[in-house]
């Protein structure tokens, strides 16, 4: 065994507890270098008593890794552990002191979980795990109100631009409510709501207010009570990184330089403040001299900010914050930003928009989910051919064994966003890769979102092109595109195991773009076959069991001899389950 690659920490990912009886821990190996791997557990107080050797399973893989994982409920809520593995003949132990091939003298050497205490599980909001999200750009979305529209407004439906209006406000979300209930959504994340001079909204200069070419606060309340009615949750944005030019403190700031009150809610670099050979004398977001970015650590805009964050809470019984530029806001304020608001709302659900690794932020006392983009990428490369199956596994298995399990069956997962090109532009307009992306995303662990739009065909290019008109005449549609939609969102929220099941590749090929892999828990077992090609392919896996129906047919599908053997057309995809109990 190669000794350098193995790897154990008893915090974080590697040893946590998922829930108040339950510790997950995790061992790294070299990829196909161990066969075996146990965990020796046992209470350090009575060690001979509670002795349990328990095998772990390998529950991922990336290029040059295997990752093992098993739960483990100790008796006295405390665990002090060690590992063996095997390959061979060869047996080596990994202890607190350290990796050998004798092993620990109980209770001495040992790994410690201390204590199981209830307060310091990680716990994410139960219904985020049975979510099927609709991402809403209230601008673009309907158009309800005309009376509201900001002035210059163009005709619904033309190309959007950085800078113009096309009449969305939330009485055309009001009215197009039953539409997402018929499509299966169950939440709504809006883009910013609250007034601001821009058509995203994302420059706020009233944080209190929603914009009055929206509507108003009232209208806001009623839209989120009968999204309520519906079953449906609601989740806004949060602009906390940065403002608007037009904050008023800002502007005051601007006026009376240093000697402003306000002087120190932002990063100043140089007065007076202005503009100075292309960049701002103080910190934004970006370059962009219009989004002045908050000091956070200050503790007049810590409590201004987090008052905004109760207010929604409590004003409109909201069920979330999604969080812009997550990433350059202090830790300090995420962590009192999350008591303010499970404290408020203990269900409330916490996404940040981090696009990369975020361990940092998800550890139980910041954030419950992120943007997962990271997805998004690895699934858009995979169904465009950018990689076989044998890496695409890997590339999934590295994403899985980033986060804590509750974390994993929470993570915001979408393929497209207000940020990037369309769904169906980035697989080339191909309705059937686009199908695999979708199939893919609801059959994986985590929390899917839809981009409005995508389920009837939209199309469009990065920002502003992806930010088109929402297009509400049937006839301009495409309504068999909706159906398959409206049937992978029905089977997702029917089946547990698609949710928070295992998941596991049974097949995954050197050179070879099609996949098979399993979602299951204790009543159900799911296998996904998929032919990420151009060509006809029969897929063959060793199934014992003769008890397999399609799930979207219902059909009976019977292997031969012990192998279920699956033909399916150019970049087809088949879904077949059976019950365990």
């Amino acid at each position: 065994m190669l000794l350098e690659a193995l790897y154990h920490v008893p915090r974080d990912k590697w040893a946590y507890a998922y829930d108040s009886a339950t510790i997950h821990l995790r061992v790294r190996t070299k990829r196909d270098d161990v066969e075996n791997v146990y965990a020796m557990t046992g209470d350090k107080y009575d060690w001979s008593g509670t002795y349990q050797e328990i095998p772990l399973e390998k529950a991922a893989h990336d290029h040059m890794f295997d990752y093992w994982e098993v739960a483990v409920k100790p008796k006295f809520k405390r665990l002090s552990y060690a590992f063996k593995l095997t390959a061979g003949t060869e047996t080596v132990y990994m202890m607190d002191t350290g990796i050998s091939h004798d092993g620990p003298t109980p209770p001495g050497e040992l790994y410690e979980f201390p204590y199981i205490h209830d307060i310091d599980v990680f716990k994410v909001p139960e219904w985020a795990k049975k979510a099927v999200f609709y991402q809403i750009m209230p601008e673009r979305f309907a158009n309800g109100d005309p009376t509201n529209d900001p002035e210059h407004t163009l005709p619904w439906g033309g190309q959007p631009t950085a800078d113009n209006f096309f009449g969305g406000d939330l009485k055309g979300v009001l009215d197009h409510l039953d539409d997402l209930t018929d499509l299966g959504i169950n939440a709504i994340y809006f883009t910013p709501l609250f007034v601001s001079p821009s058509n995203h909204k994302y420059d706020t200069v009233d944080y209190k207010q929603v914009d009055p070419h929206f509507g108003d606060n009232e209208l806001l309340k009623r839209v989120v009570e009968e999204c309520h009615k519906r079953g449906i949750r609601v989740v806004l944005d949060a602009v906390f990184n940065h403002c608007g030019e037009q904050f008023p403190p800002f502007q005051d700031v601007l006026k009376h330089g240093a000697d402003s009150k306000y002087a120190d809610w932002f990063h100043i670099n140089e007065f007076p403040v202005r503009i100075k050979n292309g960049i701002p004398t103080y910190d934004t977001f970006g370059f962009f001299g219009n989004m002045p970015k908050f000091n956070t650590a200050n503790p007049e805009v810590k409590k201004y900010l987090l008052g905004v964050a109760e207010y929604w809470i409590r004003e409109i019984k909201l069920d979330g914050w999604r969080l812009d530029v997550a990433n350059e806001v202090d830790h300090h304020f995420w962590r009192d930003f999350r008591q303010v608001v499970k404290s408020a709302n203990p269900e409330a659900y916490i996404i940040g928009e981090v696009w990369s690794d975020s361990l940092t932020w998800l550890m139980g006392d910041q954030f419950d989910s992120v943007m997962n983009y990271p997805f998004a990428d690895k699934v858009l490369e995979f169904f465009n051919g950018g990689m076989d199956g044998y890496h695409f596994s890997n590339e999934m298995g590295a994403l899985i064994m980033r986060y804590p399990q509750q974390t994993n069956e929470v993570v915001f997962n979408m393929l497209c966003s207000h940020d990037t090109p369309r769904l169906l532009t980035r697989v080339g307009g191909d309705k059937r890769k686009l199908k695999l992306c979708v199939v893919f995303l609801f059959t994986y662990i985590g929390t899917p979102c839809i981009f409005y739009g995508d389920e009837i065909g939209i199309t469009g290019g990065g920002d502003p092109d992806c930010r088109k008109c929402m297009e509400w005449d049937p006839a301009k549609q495409d309504r068999e595109l909706y159906d398959f939609y409206k049937l992978m969102i029905e089977l997702r929220r029917q089946h547990n195991a698609l949710r928070q099941g295992r998941f596991r590749f049974l097949q995954a090929n050197v050179n070879d773009p099609c996949i098979v892999y399993e979602r299951m828990d204790d009543h159900m077992h799911f296998t996904v076959w998929m032919n990420n090609t151009g060509k006809y392919r029969t897929l063959s896996h060793p199934m014992e069991t003769d008890d397999w129906r399609d799930a979207l047919s219902q059909e009976r599908v019977k292997p031969k001899d012990g192998v279920m053997h699956i033909g399916l057309d150019p970049y087809g995809f088949r879904i077949l389950y059976r019950h365990l109990q």
